[in-house]
């Protein structure tokens, strides 16, 4: 099993009930695939650095996972297919990766 990070930005005009949705569809399909989430985060409404249909902000998310190599492009395509998501990118994560993640984690649960 690889480990993966998955960052994607969904449209800002929707509501807060459908970006519950439009999240859990994809946990959905990654627990699907046999995907061991690592860390989920929420990193709410933000500012772009250059507008995307039109829209100069949105809802950003991360999904740190681990799954086979398989499942990461049947998981693209679901992205491509949903209008509410604007953008997306998934990265393969080599060792040097996954210890800078799991630092961050730390020290993001240090501040809250």
């Amino acid at each position: 099993m690889n480990h993966y990070e998955t960052v994607f930005i969904l449209n800002p005009v929707l509501s807060e009930t459908q970006i519950k949705e439009t999240v859990k569809k994809f946990e959905d399909f990654l627990t699907s695939k046999g995907a061991e989430f690592v860390s989920k985060e929420d990193w709410g409404l933000k500012k772009m650095a250059y507008p995307i249909q039109n829209k100069k902000s949105g809802f950003y998310h991360l999904f740190e996972f681990k799954v086979a190599g398989p499942a990461i492009d049947p998981f693209e395509v679901e992205f491509r297919r949903d209008e509410r998501v604007m953008r997306y990118l998934t990265v393969k994560m080599d060792k040097y990766a996954v210890a800078w993640a799991e630092k961050r984690r730390t020290k993001m649960k240090q501040k809250a």
